[in-house]
């Protein structure tokens, strides 16, 4: 492996060849350098699958090729990282003024320092005592380009490079040993020790580029916030008359209206109106209003969109119920008897799982359209709730005739899912008749029960709305002729209340006698309803209604002089905002021995209150 990293190398046909492989070759290195071989003789200190794989160390003298020097100028010394289980092996570097020797393959590897921070400076250790700054120019300049060298007395000094990735082959050199020429002498051999070096220009040149990067950081960041950011809105132009004309026309243009609108209420609030140029902030204030109208009615064509299209999803909605009800029904089909002895059992749970998924499938959009029925029917009864509860003597005819209504459509239906019902029944019975019994016919009889109890329920169920129905039509029936009555008894007291004016004109009565003429009047006409009432007023139908008689009961109880319908429903409000004036005054005319009704004042002061007389009236019954 190492031999490939050091095959991209160039050749010097020039030098020495030298096999690392060929152990005489090796001692007689080690011998000039006057070191015992540690290798012993004969023996190859280094395998040939180490070096390059099948290589023949006959071949150079044949071929004329040459050992690689890995400090040619140009190439790269540091090979590739090879496998952790192979040791790298060096080959011998011969320069113009020494030789180095590479150290022992199966010797471990030179230890290094830490690689400080931006490390272009090697410390280079073990010169030989003659050595020269030249030769070790000479050496390491092939590394790379060398800026500064700095030679100690004492056999080491420190190399300067000018890129970081110089020192990496530096530091390939460490264990090397070094021969000046031919010289055995020690002064003119030594063993290199290459290893990195702290240096306070390495430092601060490294900080300079950190602090440079940073600094492109956040330009680039600044850019891409500039970027992202919304753009800023434009810039609101001085008021003046040229201006002012511009920007009436802009009011006009519905296209240009949400910018127009926007400069006009900055001058607005600027505080340039003044009398001169009231007029025209005027006409363009008027301008504005002018696209009231055009808002309405695009919120009008929006709603009436959102409207189809809920329209459209229910009808849709329709249509897929009713596919799945036909699922349903071929899926019940094939449950019965005749069919279902044909299937296999493989086959029968997988038409019962099919059915009960459809089945739950049908529930889910079945009860979605219910809900958006009822939601439809809430939006409705909104409507109605929202008309003036002021009104008196009106009686709620739309609303009984909707309950009504709605009760006779629920009525049908119930019939015809009964007499679905019984058709089922009907030919379950046929089936158990004609067909043995056997385990399918024991779950038809308990189907057949499960109908037959689900049939009881709903006759019950029927006969409970029939009931309810036949008491709202009563009900209704009572409210009209109350109505007529009321009216008739309003138009008596009309002419009452003329006669009695016109007599007090001519024969000179105070206001007191007439309020007495009113007094006795309502007193009549209190004693009519209280008897109409008693013939028609039924008992307490809810707990709600008991609350509602106490309350109401608590408040006329502290007001002695009475109190009207709009200001006893303003106060019910405040405890339930769904209660309407009409439904207290239908409560308080049903209990006439609790609450009574007195007219008070004359002409257009006339004012009908209602008292708490329980404490009276309870001595009356």
């Amino acid at each position: 492996a190492a031999a490939d990293g050091l095959g991209s190398i160039a050749i010097d046909t020039t030098q020495l060849n030298m096999s690392v492989t060929d152990p005489t070759a090796w001692a007689t290195a080690m011998n000039n350098l006057g070191m015992v071989p540690v290798g012993l003789a004969g023996q190859q200190l280094v395998t040939d699958s180490i070096c390059v794989p099948g290589f023949d160390p006959s071949l150079s003298m044949m071929t004329g090729i040459t050992p690689i020097n890995p400090m040619i100028p140009g190439m790269g010394l540091v090979p590739p990282p090879p496998p952790t289980d192979v040791p790298v092996v060096k080959e011998i570097i011969h320069c113009k003024s020494c030789t180095l020797f590479p150290p022992n393959p199966n010797l471990p590897p030179p230890s290094t320092r830490e690689r400080p921070p931006g490390c272009k400076t090697v410390f280079v250790g073990g010169l030989p005592e003659n050595a020269t700054e030249e030769i070790i120019q000479e050496v390491f300049e092939q590394c790379g380009e060398i800026t500064a060298i700095r030679k100690s007395k004492k056999n080491f000094c420190h190399i300067r490079f000018a890129e970081e990735f110089m020192v990496d082959k530096a530091i390939y050199l460490s264990g090397y040993r070094m021969r000046l020429g031919s010289s055995t002498d020690k002064k003119d051999s030594g063993r290199l020790h290459v290893d990195f070096a702290q240096a306070r220009d390495d430092f601060y040149e490294w900080e300079c580029k950190q602090r440079m990067l940073a600094r492109e950081e956040r330009h680039r960041r600044k850019m891409e916030e500039d970027r992202l950011r919304p753009p800023s809105p434009p810039a609101i132009m001085h008021y003046s008359e040229h201006e002012a004309a511009l920007l009436a026309e802009k009011l006009k243009d519905d296209s240009k209206f949400s910018e127009a609108i926007t400069v006009l209420l900055t001058w607005i609030e600027r505080g340039e109106v003044n009398r001169r140029s009231a007029n025209q902030f005027y006409s363009m204030v008027q301008s504005a209003n002018s696209h009231v109208r055009r808002l309405m009615n695009e919120k009008a064509a929006h709603e009436q969109e959102m409207e189809q299209a809920k329209e459209t999803f229910k009808n849709a909605l329709t249509g897929i119920l009713t596919q799945f009800e036909q699922i349903v029904a071929v899926f019940n089909a094939s449950t019965r008897q005749k069919a279902w002895d044909h299937f296999s059992k493989a086959q029968r749970k997988n038409i019962d799982i099919w059915r009960k998924h459809s089945e739950e499938l049908r529930n889910a959009h079945s009860e979605q359209l219910m809900g958006i029925r009822r939601e439809e029917e809430m939006e409705m009864s909104d409507d109605d709730s929202g008309d003036n509860p002021s009104k008196k003597l009106r009686v709620d005819d739309s609303a009984l005739a909707a309950q009504a209504y709605a009760l006779k459509e629920e009525n049908d239906s119930l019939r015809w899912q009964l007499d679905a019902y019984r058709n089922e029944v009907e030919l379950l019975k046929q089936e158990k008749g004609q067909l043995f019994r056997t385990e399918e016919s024991l779950t038809k009889d308990q189907q057949l029960q499960f109908l037959q109890q689900t049939m009881q329920g709903m006759q019950q169920q029927l006969l409970s709305i029939q009931e309810e129905l036949n008491n709202k039509k009563s009900e209704l029936e009572q409210a009209k002729e109350e109505q007529t009555h009321t009216q008739a008894m309003l138009k008596v007291l009309q002419e009452q209340l003329k006669s009695a004016k016109e007599l007090a004109e001519i024969n000179g009565h105070d206001e007191s006698q007439a309020n007495e003429i009113n007094v006795l009047t309502v007193a009549l006409v209190n004693q009519d309803r209280e008897k109409n009432s008693e013939k028609r007023s039924p008992g307490l139908k809810s707990e709600k209604e008991a609350l509602l008689i106490g309350i109401i009961s608590t408040f006329l109880h502290v007001h002695p002089f009475g109190a009207n319908i709009e200001y006893l429903w303003s106060y019910m409000q405040q405890l339930d905002s769904r209660i309407s004036a009409n439904e207290i005054e239908m409560l308080l005319m049903r209990l006439p021995h609790m609450f009574k009704q007195e007219f008070t004042g004359v002409g257009a002061t006339l004012e009908k209150r209602w008292k708490f007389c329980a404490f009276e009236g309870i001595k009356t019954i």
